[in-house]
């Protein structure tokens, strides 16, 4: 649409300058010229001068209206954590904007942990879900279903509780398992977990209508990372042997084939995200973020910049700016090379913090400046709306 814009101002502007020449035209044929001037016309007398009135003072300035969307939110900075003044982070938002999932920071000692909360942007309302979790909760593209890890009842061992805010919670997916990431639809979750008894970590899908995939099988315990598509057919994640990580991989389910690592056998790669419309990887490579196209398999460097997530169509990147005392979070337009300020003050974000377009940013920050009437002394979540 950006594009679009400037042709359209083109037109304005060649417009604008041919109905100028068509009015001065009109008015040099009208005009009367000094030949044609009436002789010793009569002067007249001037009036009484008159005293200048009383100056006004100028009315209050009035702050300008902000900007709505048509679907009904404001563009600028709404803090999203308003439930309680208990401190929040680790957010994820939706394609849309409308849903974000957050946690909050204070410990629930019936519950073995922390509260997982769902915020209606568009309706203004907070829902508390009956999840705890030690992880980034995770979201459904539609907004419809949260995915957490939770304590298994009366273990320590971790388990996937998913639940749908229409049919309430869904079957447990696994024991000893976390890192939840979801498909547009809820229908597909991935994640890992700990198979037994070498407790080497699996990366695996579930699917609600049945079956089970085995995305890789790991000779190490360490976190996969799994990011899902859309669509559910791509899951890339974080390949790990035995004290070291392998690299970036990404698993396709039409083929049954996995490719990686991405960043190539001699170097080392950690996964940020992958991009929900499956076309873009973004990594961490020898101090550099990366974006890897998977239909073409190049990958490339966006320099200063630690990547921090993507969004779903994948066109613009979230990242902290390296070597600065800038912004905390940048958004950048791949395309164009554009960046928008997210945050001015210390902040940070996760993964599918960014919804379609670039239109929104979730993140969190300590700082008690970012909105008006922010006095609960804790680190809150908010989004950044830019159009």
């Amino acid at each position: 649409m950006r594009g679009i814009t400037d042709r359209i101002t083109t037109r304005r502007v060649r417009a604008a300058a041919l109905g100028a020449a068509v009015v001065v035209c009109a008015v040099a044929a009208v005009a009367p010229t000094a030949a044609t001037a009436v002789p010793n016309a009569p002067t007249a007398t001037p009036g009484p001068k008159v005293a200048p009135g009383p100056k006004v003072a100028p009315g209050p300035k009035v702050a300008p209206e902000p900007k709505v969307a048509m679907d009904g939110l404001s563009v600028g900075v709404e803090r999203i954590s308003v439930a309680t003044d208990e401190g929040y982070g680790a957010a994820s938002i939706t394609p849309d904007g409308r849903s974000v999932v957050f946690k909050s920071l204070k410990d629930v000692p019936q519950q073995s942990g922390n509260e997982v909360y769902v915020r209606d942007r568009r309706a203004g309302q907070t829902r508390t879900e009956p999840l705890v979790e030690g992880w980034t909760p995770a979201i459904s593209g539609d907004g419809k279903q949260v995915a957490a890890s939770a304590p298994a009842q009366g273990m320590t061992a971790q388990r996937i509780r998913q639940h749908s805010l229409d049919l309430g919670m869904l079957p447990d997916r696994c024991g000893h398992c976390n890192e939840p990431s979801l498909s547009a639809d809820g229908r597909y979750l991935a994640f890992g977990y700990l198979r037994l008894p070498e407790r080497y970590r699996n990366v695996a899908v579930a699917d609600r209508n049945g079956g089970f995939d085995t995305v890789a099988s790991l000779s190490s315990s360490a976190a996969a990372r799994p990011s899902i598509s859309g669509d559910g057919r791509y899951v890339a994640y974080q390949g790990a042997t035995y004290q070291r990580e392998d690299g970036v991989h990404l698993w396709d389910r039409t083929t049954g084939t996995t490719t990686g690592p991405l960043e190539g056998p001699s170097k080392g790669g950690t996964l940020v995200q992958l991009s929900d419309n499956g076309s873009k990887v973004v990594y961490l490579s020898d101090g550099g973020t990366y974006v890897h196209d998977v239909s073409s398999g190049d990958a490339h460097l966006v320099p200063n910049a630690e990547g921090v997530a993507i969004d779903p169509t994948g066109r613009y990147l979230l990242y902290v700016p390296k070597g600065t005392s800038g912004p905390s979070l940048v958004l950048r337009d791949l395309q164009t090379g554009a960046d928008e300020t997210v945050s001015d003050q210390p902040a940070t974000a996760d993964a599918d913090s960014v919804s379609a377009g670039g239109r929104d940013v979730v993140f969190q920050s300590a700082a008690d400046n970012i909105v008006p009437g922010d006095t609960n002394g804790k680190p809150d979540v908010f989004v950044r709306r830019f159009f």
